[in-house]
């Protein structure tokens, strides 16, 4: 079975729009008061929902190329810091929460 769409619950769609674009550098393929959907090649569909009920969004690691320039963008986008960037026996994560308080990661792989 494969994952095709993570719904994210929000309770600002405008802001969590502009943070997942930022995130998934990709603008979303549709947009409305109950929906935003974005698709980035070769991951699953990620839906925005300002009904759903925030407290619980599902954590879902990004790869990155560079985790600290990531949580800098991010950041200014609204992002917060819940785990700094730590090794975890060559890859590099973190774990981070947007607007609304939902807890995603980012993954960093170890340098080739």
């Amino acid at each position: 079975m494969t994952i095709r769409t993570i719904t994210v619950p929000v309770k600002d769609l405008e802001a969590s729009t502009a943070l997942y674009s930022a995130l998934l550098g990709s603008e979303p393929y549709v947009t409305s008061p109950y929906y935003v959907g974005f698709r980035p090649e070769g991951t699953p569909e990620i839906g925005l929902d300002p009904h759903g009920d925030v407290a619980a969004g599902p954590v879902a690691f990004h790869h990155v190329d560079d985790i600290e320039a990531t949580i800098a963008a991010l950041a200014e986008k609204g992002a917060s810091i819940e785990r700094s960037p730590h090794d975890v026996g060559g890859p590099v994560i973190a774990t981070l929460r947007d607007n609304d308080g939902n807890l995603f990661g980012l993954y960093q792989g170890p340098a080739e």
